[in-house]
């Protein structure tokens, strides 16, 4: 018996250790080797060794404006986007939700854009918010006759993060519905049954037992769209590259520029260090938020 379970063990260690390789090579080495390249210069030749600095690129990152703007973007991305995504997905998962005839069908219609690549779609986007020929502003101006002029989405710093975030909650409302729905259907029927024998009308049922019941999927919507709204980085790069005069800039873009763009590979990596000081933290409210919705 003991043999077995030793082999069993043995067996099972085979099928996990390329998995582990994979995750420590992948994952855990790169993360090591950022935070060791942040306390150095680091050159991209490799004849020029690495010079120690200390926390040079710390105290430089923190008197940094860009790197403030860069952050500051990335929360409002994360503060509007994340809202909206969840508004609108449960709007949609709950129209679903009934028995819609092809219904199969608008669901994968709206999960469409979750699988579709952020390039095109970003380079979609582009050319639906352009000045001159975008369908936006012509449904604004010569449609609904909101503005008398074409907004110049792209190069105006107080409008050019308005096309990043409709994309943000466009390609995400799909994934928040999908979920939605999981939620939506783990809920007994038994409870709306008895709310309609009791008299109680739909908005009622809604906030009496749909939304608390929800109230784990909420939580778990919120903590992973917030950890995907700080990584936002394709619709950005492509759309906008972080400008008119760096007004885009989120963190990711900015820490990808210093790294790969201007070769400060030891700046970068500092703020690769303090993304993932904020994801890791986001991370912990995530298990304290889910301990108190099981509690």
């Amino acid at each position: 018996m003991k043999k077995r379970s030793t082999r069993r063990k043995i067996v099972g260690t085979f099928f996990v250790l390329p998995g582990l390789i994979s995750y420590f090579g992948w994952t855990i080495y790169p993360i090591i080797k950022s935070f060791l390249m942040s306390f150095h210069k680091w050159n991209i030749n490799p004849e020029i060794p690495p010079l120690f600095i200390g926390f040079e690129n710390y105290k430089k990152l923190f008197q940094d404006t860009l790197f403030w703007l860069a952050l500051k973007n990335t929360v409002m991305y994360v503060l509007v986007t994340v809202p909206g995504q969840i508004a609108l997905g449960l709007l949609v998962a709950l129209l679903l939700n009934r028995d819609v005839k092809g219904r199969i069908v608008f669901r994968l219609l709206y999960y469409l854009p979750v699988v579709t690549s952020w390039v095109i779609v970003s380079a979609i986007f582009q050319y639906l918010f352009a000045t001159r020929g975008g369908i936006v502003n012509f449904l604004l101006k010569d449609v609904l006759h909101l503005v008398s002029a074409d907004i110049r989405w792209f190069s105006q710093p107080s409008m050019a993060m308005v096309p990043i975030y409709t994309l943000g909650i466009w390609k995400g409302i799909g994934w928040s519905m999908l979920i939605f729905l999981a939620g939506l259907q783990a809920i007994p029927r038994e409870y709306y049954e008895a709310a309609r024998v009791d008299g109680a009308g739909a908005w009622t049922t809604f906030w009496r037992i749909t939304m608390p019941l929800l109230k784990p999927t909420f939580v778990f919507e919120l903590v992973m769209l917030t950890i995907g709204g700080f990584n936002v980085f394709l619709s950005v790069y492509v759309m906008t590259g972080g400008g008119p005069r760096n007004a885009t800039q989120v963190l990711s873009t900015y820490m990808f520029k210093q790294a790969f763009q201007y070769f400060h590979f030891g700046y970068g990596a500092a703020i690769s260090v303090v993304f993932f000081v904020l994801v890791f933290t986001i991370a912990q409210l995530q298990r304290v938020l889910f301990k108190r919705t099981e509690a």
